[in-house]
């Protein structure tokens, strides 16, 4: 039997630890003298916390918006036979370049009905991964490599100039 009287006075503590603290932030927020000020604080800091929190959920809901749209394009032009221009497969193999090898500049791209010639040197490690990437991409029919390997791309063949 004194267990439920324990829940009882624990209840009853509870109870009035509850009613203190409502008090205590009635009177706080009732002050004649600042209650004015604290309570425009809330409500001003509320509006502000509910506006980021609007703009966080847009800023979400747009981004996995795009994500959708891309994987949806991405999709359809795996799907499609539509054979790409020469000059749109040109620039598209050119931005390639730019993420598989070093030193894009020093790769000539050259473009003919889906026939793509490259020439130029690249780096060895980077030779096999380039060949993959453009022969794998949409259009390429046919793929011709006259590229030159060498360890350090970027190093002019022959004598250098200046200090050693």
């Amino acid at each position: 039997m004194s267990e439920p009287s324990a829940r009882n006075t624990l209840k009853v503590v509870c109870s009035i630890a509850a009613a203190f603290a409502a008090g205590a932030l009635a009177m706080y927020l009732m002050d004649p003298n600042t209650g004015r000020r604290r309570r425009a604080l809330i409500r001003d800091r509320s509006a502000s916390l509910g506006s980021d929190a609007g703009h966080y959920v847009r800023g979400k809901a747009r981004r996995a918006a795009h994500r959708l749209k891309g994987v949806a394009a991405r999709g359809r032009s795996s799907l499609s036979s539509e054979l790409l221009d020469d000059d749109r497969l040109h620039d598209r193999i050119r931005a390639r370049l730019g993420r598989v090898v070093g030193h894009p500049r020093d790769v000539e791209v050259h473009v003919h009905d889906g026939w793509v010639q490259l020439k130029g040197a690249v780096a060895e490690e980077e030779f096999e991964d380039l060949l993959r990437e453009v022969s794998a991409m949409r259009g390429v029919r046919n793929l011709e490599s006259l590229l030159r390997t060498n360890s350090s791309p970027g190093q002019p063949e022959g004598p250098r100039l200046g200090p050693h």
